[in-house]
C-alpha cells in the first residue's frame, strides 16, 4: 500500500508540515459557509444578486474568523516545530507528543465559540436584512447555522486527527507515549454519537431542500431542522448507540485483557464475539498471549535449571551469542567423603540428602551476587562477576564461601553432609558453549581448572575453606588471610599458594546482589 497524502506532505515539508496542514485544513470553512448559503437559497427566495451579496459577507466574516484563530492555534504548535527541528530530549518528545494528541480538540475549542458570534448572528442579520424577511426568521436560519458549525467542527476534528498521525508515529518511534494531556480527550463513543447523528441532520436538511418547494420567509427551513433533528434523535441516535456498543465493548474487553497482561497475568483471553475487524484484533491479541505465555513458561524453566539472572542475561537484548572476556571469581563446592556415603545410602536417601544441601548452598550464592553455572555430581561451581560484572567479585565469593562454611559445615543445615569450598580469580570467557543444537552458558579458562584443584586441596590441609593469591589480592582491608603455603596442584606445572580466608567484624556485614 502506497504513502498516504498526509504522509508523502510530512516527509515533503518536515518541521513546517504541522503549520501548513493547519493553515490548509482551515480553508474547509469557506466550504462549509458557501454551502451553508446554498442551502439557505433553496429555502427562501431571493435573486442572484442578493444570494451574493449574503455569499460575499459571510466568507468576509469566515475568513475574519480563520485568521484570527490560526493566529491563536499557531503558537500551540510551537512543541511540535522544535521537536521536528531537532530537539529530542524526553522533554520536548513529550510535549511534541501532548501537542499533537490534542491539536484536534484545541483547533475545535478556538473554531467553534468564535464562527458563531463573528460569522453566524452577523450573517444572519444580513440574511435578513438583504432578503427582506421577517425578524422571526432570525431562529431558523439560527438553527440551520448551528448545524453547520455542529457539522464544521466534526469535520475539523476528524481531519486534523488523520493529519496529526504522520508526527505521532515519528514521535511514538523516539519515545513510549504518555497518555496524559493538558485537554481532556474526546472519547470514541461521544464521536460516535456526534458524528452519525449529525450526518443524518445534514441529510435531511439538504433532501428537504432539494425536493422542497420554496416560500418567501415561510417557516420551511425551520419545520425541516426539526424534523431532520428528530429523525436523527429517533432512528440515527438508537442505531448509533447499537454501533456505538459493537465497537465499544469489544475494545472495552480488549483493555481490560491488556491490563491483566500488563500486571504478568498470561492466562488471560478475549473472547471473540464478532468476525469483523475487531475479531480479528481479539484473535491476534490471543495469539500473541500465548506467544508471551510460553515466553514466560521458557523464562521460568530457565529460571529451574539455569539461575535466574543467567537466564534473564540469555533472554535480554544485551546477551551476546559469541562470548565476552571478564575477570571473576570461581568458587568449586564439594562434598567431603560423599564416596563413603553414597556406599551405604540408598538412591532415594541420596538425591534427596544432595537436594537438601544444595537448597542451602545456591540461595546463599545468589544472595552475595553469584550464580550456579553447573552441577558437577555432588558438587557444583559457581561464578562472581559474570554477566555481571561486579567489581567486588571476590569479596562476594568469599563471604559466601564463609556463610556456606557456617551454616553447612557449622550448622548442619545441609544435612549430614559437609563441604569444602574452593576459591580462584582470574580472567575468563564466558559466552554460549556446545553444538549439534544443545548450548551452555559458562566460563571457559584456567581460572575455572586452579579453582576445581584448590577445593580439592581442602581436603589436604583440613580448611573448609581456601583461596588463591589471586582472590587474596583483591580483597578489602575487612578480610584476613592464614597463608597455608605452596601446594603442588593436580594438573598445574608450578605450586599455588593457597590461603585460609576469614572475615573481621567490619567487614562482615550481609553483601546484597
Amino acid at each position: 500500500m502506497g504513502a498516504s497524502l498526509p504522509d508523502r506532505a510530512y516527509r515533503r515539508l518536515g518541521r513546517h508540515y504541522p503549520t501548513a496542514f493547519v493553515a490548509l485544513e482551515l480553508q474547509a470553512g469557506f466550504l462549509v459557509t458557501a454551502g451553508t448559503v446554498l442551502l439557505l437559497s433553496f429555502y427562501y427566495d431571493g435573486s442572484a444578486g442578493e444570494f451574493a451579496l449574503i455569499l460575499a459577507v459571510t466568507l468576509g466574516l469566515t475568513a475574519v474568523s480563520l485568521l484570527y484563530g490560526f493566529l491563536r492555534i499557531r503558537p500551540m504548535l510551537a512543541p511540535l516545530r522544535a521537536w521536528l527541528s531537532g530537539e529530542r530530549d524526553p522533554d520536548s518528545t513529550a510535549a511534541a507528543w501532548a501537542t499533537a494528541v490534542s491539536l484536534p480538540v484545541n483547533v475545535v475549542r478556538v473554531e467553534m465559540l468564535l464562527p458563531i458570534v463573528a460569522v453566524i448572528v452577523p450573517g444572519c442579520v444580513t440574511a435578513i436584512l438583504v432578503l427582506d424577511l421577517s425578524w422571526t426568521a432570525i431562529f431558523p436560519l439560527l438553527g440551520a447555522s448551528l448545524v453547520a458549525v455542529g457539522y464544521g467542527t466534526i469535520l475539523h476534528y476528524l481531519t486534523i486527527e488523520a493529519g496529526m498521525r504522520p508526527v505521532l508515529v515519528d514521535i511514538n518511534h523516539a519515545v513510549a507515549p504518555r497518555f496524559r494531556t493538558p485537554v481532556r480527550p474526546v472519547s470514541l463513543r461521544f464521536r460516535l454519537l456526534a458524528t452519525l447523528p449529525m450526518i443524518n441532520v445534514i441529510t435531511g436538511l439538504v433532501v428537504a431542500a432539494i425536493t422542497g418547494s420554496s416560500s418567501s420567509g415561510d417557516p420551511s427551513l425551520a419545520v425541516a431542522v426539526l424534523v431532520a433533528i428528530g429523525v436523527a434523535t429517533t432512528i440515527s441516535l438508537e442505531l448509533t448507540v447499537l454501533l456505538s456498543r459493537s465497537i465499544l465493548i469489544p475494545l472495552a474487553d480488549l483493555r481490560r485483557a491488556t491490563d491483566a497482561v500488563r500486571r504478568g497475568d498470561f492466562d488471560v483471553a478475549v473472547a471473540v464475539t464478532t468476525a469483523d475487524e475487531i475479531g480479528e484484533l481479539a484473535s491476534s491479541f490471543n495469539q500473541m498471549v500465548g506467544g508471551l505465555r510460553e515466553r514466560e513458561r521458557i523464562r521460568e524453566a530457565f529460571g529451574t535449571y539455569l539461575d535466574k539472572e543467567v537466564a534473564d542475561y540469555i533472554l535480554s537484548k544485551d546477551f551476546d551469542e559469541s562470548g565476552f572476556e571478564a575477570e571473576v571469581t570461581i568458587l568449586f563446592c564439594d562434598v567431603r567423603d560423599f564416596t563413603a556415603f553414597a556406599v551405604d545410602a540408598e538412591a532415594r536417601e541420596l538425591v534427596a540428602s544432595l537436594n537438601e544441601l544444595f537448597a542451602v548452598v545456591v540461595p546463599v550464592i545468589a544472595a552475595h551476587g553469584g550464580h550456579v553455572d553447573k552441577f558437577e555430581g555432588d558438587g557444583l561451581m559457581a561464578v562472581f562477576g559474570a554477566p555481571e560484572g561486579f567489581t567486588d567479585h571476590a569479596e562476594r565469593a568469599v563471604r559466601a564461601a564463609l556463610e556456606l562454611d557456617r551454616r553447612v559445615n557449622g550448622a548442619g543445615e545441609g544435612g549430614p553432609l559437609e563441604i569444602g569450598v574452593g576459591l580462584n580469580t582470574g580472567r575468563v570467557v564466558a559466552g554460549s558453549v556446545g553444538g549439534g543444537g544443545r548450548l551452555n552458558f559458562s566460563v571457559i579458562g584456567e581460572a575455572v581448572n586452579v579453582a576445581a584443584r584448590v577445593e580439592a586441596a581442602t581436603r589436604e590441609t583440613g580448611d573448609p575453606v581456601l583461596m588463591t593469591a589471586a582472590t587474596r589480592d583483591r580483597l578489602g582491608p575487612g578480610f584476613a588471610a592464614a597463608a597455608r603455603g605452596r601446594h603442588e596442584l593436580k594438573g598445574l606445572e608450578r605450586p599455588v599458594e593457597l590461603f585460609a580466608p576469614a572475615v573481621t567484624r567490619a567487614a562482615g556485614a550481609p553483601v546484597g546482589a
